[in-house]
C-alpha cells in the first residue's frame, strides 16, 4: 500500500493550455522530491487517464499518464525535479474528477519503502541516482513503491472503490437466471444482490425443474422445463444472464443502464468482474469491445446486458436450464454488434463458467453466419483458423539490412528455405553495406528470382528503408522483417497471412522471443511508458497473459514492425511510414494507429512465433541518439495523445509505469 505522504495545502485554478488548463499550486511547494494525488472519478465507458504536465527550467515540458480511476479513485506517485516551476493537470471533461488529496514524500522515505518492498530494485535505484541518470532513478521507483501485482486486487481495490451516485428511474432490464441442479444459497445470493439493486426496474425469470424459496417478490417468475429467449424476456429491450451465485453491486444495473443509455448505438454493455473458482477468486479486468476474444475466450463474460438486434436474432431460440444462452448472446455480438462497450469498473462477483472454450456453440453459430473460418484446438486453447484464399496471396517479405552477415545470412536462410508459405518473394534494402562476406551472400541471393536487393545509399532511416522496400514488392501482402529476426517453426507466414486476408484486418503481429526463449513481444500497449511500449517483456515464453489473451489471436492497438504482416494496397493508402515524424521509432506504432483509425483492426498471434534479438544490429540509443529519440517519443506522444491516455485494449486500472499486467 503506497503511502499517502505528508498533506500539503492544494489549490487548482484555471490556465489557457487545453487540455492542460488546471494549474496545481501546492504549499509548501514540493522540490527535489515525490507528490502524491490521489483523485476520485465516475464510472465511464472509454475514460481518458488524466495527465500530469510538468515545467521545468529552459523550456523542457514533461507529461506523465496518470492511473485511470476505474474503480472510483485513483493514486498517483510523481517525482518533482528541483527544476519544475508549474504542474499542471489535464482532466477529461464531464469526468467527475474531484482532487481529494496532495501528498509530499521525500526521496529517503520512498527509498526507504522500496527496500521493503522490492529490496532487490534498491541497487539499482541508488545506481542511476548516484550518476544523475533520472528517468531510469525515477522509473525505477516509482514501479517499486507505486505498483500492486494482480493477486493483490482485493486490497488495492478496498483503497480505491468508490460507490456511484443513485441514479434516477430507467428502463425495464429482463435477467434470465438458468439454475440446473444448483445449490439453493447461490440462487438466494444472486436474488438478494438483485433486491438490493438502486435501478429497481428489472424482472427475473428463473429457469429450473426443481422447488426455489425466494422472497415474495412479484418482479421474479419460476419458468421450469424449456423456454425460447422471447418467452423469457418478453417486450423488455434489454436483458442480461446471470448464473446461480453471481452477485451484482448494487449500482451495477444504474451503471450498466446508464451507459447504454449515453450510447444509443451500443448493442451491448459489460464491466468487470471477480470470478470465484476452485478454492480461489480472481479479478478480470477486461479490454475494451475484442470480437475475437469474444469468439474465443469468455469474453465478455459478466455482467454483460444485450439488446436490439443482438436479441432478436436469438428471440426463437430454445433455451432450457442447461443452454448456455450467455455464451450465445457474447458469440452473436462478436460476430455482428454494431458497438459494444465496457464499463472499466468491478461490478459483479461471478462464479466460474463451465463451457469456456469449448468449440461446440463456436461451430454452431460460425454455420449460423456463414462464416468459412474453422476451429482448432492446440495445446487444449480452442481458436480459430481463418481461410487461405486459393491460390495464396504472394507474400513479400521486406528486410531493412546492413552488414553483419551473422544476421542477414540466418534471417534470409530463414525466410527463403526454412518457411512453408508456397507464395514468396524476399527484397532486401541495403543501407550501404560494406562487409565483403555480406556482398558476396548479396551476388549468392541474386541467382534465386524469388530475391531482390534495393540500394538505399542515404543517411540511415528506418521508416523510408521500409517505404522502398514495400515499394518494390508486388500487390499482395506485405511483411516487415527485421534483419535480426529468426524463423523457428515454417508455418509463422501461413499464419499471419491468414489473419491479414481477413476483412476488416490491418496490421497483424507475430509473438517474438528473445534468444532465451522469454517474451519480447506480444502486442504494443500505447501509453506504456508514457509513449508505447511491448506488454510482458521478459516474461516467460509460455505466459498466458491476464484472461488468457497471449493464448490466442486477438486485437492490440499496434504490433512492431520486426515481423508486421499487412495488404500493400492498405499500406500504400495510409501512406505507409512516417519518414518525416518517425524515422527511426515510433513509426511502426504510428502506423498501426493509422491502419485502425480506416476501420481496421490490428491483430496480434501466437500462431506465428519467431526469436527476435531486438535492435542488435544498432545497439540502444545514447547521447545524440537518446536526445532523437526522445524528440520521436514526444512527437508521437503529442499526436496520439488520446490513445495514450486510453488504449482500449488495456485495461486503465492496469500501470503504465512497469511493463506487466500489474495494478497501480
Amino acid at each position: 500500500m503506497l503511502r499517502r505522504g505528508r498533506p500539503a495545502a492544494f489549490a487548482l485554478e484555471p490556465v489557457d493550455d487545453p487540455p492542460f488548463d488546471r494549474r496545481l499550486v501546492v504549499t509548501p511547494r514540493p522540490r527535489n522530491g515525490w507528490i502524491v494525488l490521489q483523485y476520485r472519478s465516475r464510472a465511464r465507458v472509454r475514460p481518458l487517464r488524466p495527465m500530469v504536465r510538468m515545467l521545468r527550467t529552459g523550456g523542457i515540458v514533461q507529461d506523465f499518464v496518470l492511473p485511470g480511476g476505474a474503480e472510483g479513485r485513483g493514486v498517483w506517485l510523481g517525482y518533482v525535479a528541483p527544476d519544475v516551476s508549474e504542474i499542471r493537470l489535464a482532466i477529461e471533461p464531464d469526468s467527475g474528477f474531484v482532487l481529494e488529496h496532495v501528498g509530499l514524500r521525500t526521496n529517503a522515505g520512498l527509498f526507504a519503502e522500496c527496500l521493503i518492498r522490492r529490496p532487490s530494485r534498491a541497487g539499482p535505484v541508488l545506481y542511476h541516482y548516484a550518476r544523475g541518470d533520472e528517468r531510469r532513478f525515477r522509473d525505477i521507483l516509482r514501479g517499486s513503491c507505486a505498483v500492486t501485482p494482480l493477486a493483490d486486487f482485493a486490497g488495492w481495490q478496498a483503497l480505491r472503490s468508490v460507490p456511484e451516485a443513485a441514479a434516477g428511474p430507467g428502463p425495464t432490464v429482463a435477467l434470465v437466471l438458468p439454475a440446473a441442479e444448483e445449490a439453493p444459497d447461490r440462487i438466494r445470493a444472486t436474488v438478494d444482490a438483485l433486491i438490493s439493486q438502486s435501478h429497481s426496474d428489472w424482472r427475473l425469470t428463473i429457469l429450473s425443474s426443481g422447488a426455489i424459496a425466494l422472497p415474495a417478490d412479484e418482479r421474479i417468475r419460476i419458468v421450469p422445463g424449456a423456454a425460447t429467449v422471447r418467452d423469457l424476456i418478453g417486450d423488455a429491450g434489454i436483458a442480461g444472464i446471470l448464473m446461480p451465485g453471481d452477485r451484482l453491486r448494487p449500482d451495477a444495473l444504474a451503471i450498466l443502464v446508464a451507459a447504454l443509455g449515453s450510447h444509443p448505438c451500443a448493442d451491448m454493455v459489460y464491466a468487470d468482474e471477480i470470478r470465484s473458482g476452485p478454492g480461489a477468486s480472481h479479478v478480470r479486468l477486461k479490454p475494451d469491445w475484442s470480437p475475437d476474444l469474444a469468439l474465443v475466450a469468455d469474453h465478455p463474460g459478466a455482467p454483460a446486458l444485450y439488446r436490439g438486434d443482438l436479441l432478436a436474432r436469438l428471440a426463437g431460440r430454445a433455451v432450457d436450464v442447461s443452454s448456455d444462452l450467455a455464451r450465445d448472446l457474447a458469440l452473436a455480438a462478436a460476430l455482428s454488434a454494431r458497438d459494444a462497450i465496457h464499463v472499466p469498473r468491478v461490478l459483479c462477483r461471478s462464479v466460474e463458467r463451465s463451457t469456456v472454450g469449448e468449440a461446440a456453440p463456436l461451430e454452431r453459430h460460425l454455420r449460423e453466419t456463414g462464416s468459412r473460418a474453422t476451429v482448432m484446438r492446440r495445446d487444449g486453447v480452442v481458436d480459430l483458423l481463418w481461410p487461405l484464399p486459393d491460390p495464396p496471396p504472394l507474400a513479400t517479405v521486406v528486410i531493412p539490412s546492413r552488414d553483419r552477415l551473422d544476421l542477414i545470412a540466418r534471417a534470409t536462410r530463414g525466410v527463403l528455405h526454412e518457411t512453408a508459405y508456397p507464395a514468396i518473394r524476399l527484397v532486401i534494402v541495403d543501407n550501404g553495406s560494406t562487409d565483403p562476406g555480406v556482398l558476396a551472400h548479396y551476388d549468392t541471393l541474386r541467382d534465386d528470382p524469388r530475391v531482390r536487393i534495393v540500394p538505399f545509399p542515404q543517411a540511415f532511416n528506418f521508416s523510408a528503408m521500409v517505404n522502398a522496400g514495400v515499394a518494390a514488392a508486388e500487390d499482395g501482402i506485405v511483411v516487415l522483417f527485421n534483419n535480426d529476426v529468426a524463423v523457428l517453426e515454417p508455418g509463422w507466414l501461413d499464419a499471419m497471412v491468414r489473419q491479414a486476408c481477413r476483412p476488416g484486418v490491418g496490421a497483424v503481429g507475430a509473438k517474438l522471443l528473445y534468444g532465451d526463449g522469454r517474451l519480447q513481444h506480444a502486442g504494443v500497449v500505447v501509453g506504456l511508458g508514457g509513449r508505447a511500449g511491448h506488454i510482458l517483456r521478459r516474461r516467460a515464453g509460455d505466459t498466458p497473459g491476464h484472461l488468457g489473451r497471449l493464448r490466442v489471436a486477438h486485437e492490440v492497438s499496434a504490433v512492431t514492425a520486426a515481423c508486421l504482416a499487412v495488404r500493400k494496397q492498405l499500406y500504400d493508402a495510409v501512406g505507409g511510414f512516417d519518414a518525416k515524424a518517425f524515422p527511426i521509432d515510433f513509426n511502426d506504432v504510428d502506423f498501426c494507429l493509422r491502419v485502425a483509425a480506416t476501420g481496421h483492426a490490428c491483430i496480434w498471434t501466437p500462431h506465428a512465433t519467431l526469436s527476435h534479438l531486438e535492435s542488435v544490429s544498432r545497439g540502444p540509443p545514447v547521447g545524440e541518439e537518446r536526445r532523437r529519440f526522445e524528440a520521436e517519443g514526444d512527437r508521437f506522444a503529442a499526436r496520439w495523445r488520446d490513445r495514450v491516455r486510453h488504449d482500449p485494449f488495456y485495461h486503465p486500472s492496469l500501470s503504465l509505469t512497469t511493463f506487466g499486467e500489474e495494478l497501480e
